[in-house]
């Protein structure tokens, strides 16, 4: 199954303002499709994932060529995910806790931006992320497994982290008293040496 491994990192002051413009990126790449899939049918992937390709080539977006193109192509899956969650929950495919439409991202609130395995490598302590560098997080334990992402985030205490998603063996713990019994409806008698039978007490649970 998989689990996420979270290690805090301290970026230079170049990596912060990198993060900075990696995460602005990626806001606005997922608020231009979140537009465009509330003015009528979600388009899917496929089609806001070419839409993005175009948008980079005008001057108005090309600027979202100046950082990696991963984090971007992650968000529109991300957003991909998130409407299929809301379909599935009206649907009735989904149950638990009521699942709304996607929101539109603000800058104010924490920011993220994922690696898929093209935009990052982990190099001895270091971990390297496309058009950022070389990180250096807090290895608090080791990573039992290859990640197959990684998400690099920013809190509202302007904490930075990276997470990492790895696949875990489930760990089944066999329990030490298989099963107690305890029965309420029997009272139990003990044979005394003059013959006679004494009553144990009665305990109430």
């Amino acid at each position: 199954m998989k689990a996420r491994f979270q290690y805090r990192f301290y970026p230079t002051d170049r990596q912060r303002h990198s993060l900075a413009q990696l995460f602005g990126c990626v806001r606005v790449v997922w608020n231009d499709a979140l537009a465009v899939s509330r003015c009528g049918k979600y388009p899917g992937y496929n089609t806001l994932s070419k839409s993005l390709t175009i948008s980079k080539k005008t001057e108005e977006r090309a600027w979202l060529n100046d950082v990696s193109s991963v984090p971007l192509q992650q968000s529109l899956k991300q957003l991909e995910v998130a409407y299929k969650n809301y379909f599935d929950f009206l649907k009735g495919k989904r149950k638990g806790k009521k699942v709304g439409q996607p929101k539109f991202k603000k800058k104010t609130n924490s920011q993220s931006a994922t690696f898929a395995k093209t935009g990052f490598s982990i190099k001895g302590e270091s971990v390297y992320l496309a058009k950022i560098g070389n990180l250096s997080p807090i290895w608090s334990r080791e990573l039992p497994s290859e990640p197959s992402s990684v998400t690099v985030l920013k809190d509202c205490a302007n904490r930075y982290f990276l997470s990492f998603v790895v696949e875990v063996k489930p760990v089944q713990i066999d329990a030490k008293n298989p099963s107690v019994g305890i029965d309420l409806g029997i009272k139990t008698f003990a044979v005394m040496s003059n013959g006679e039978k004494a009553k144990s007490p009665d305990y109430k649970v």
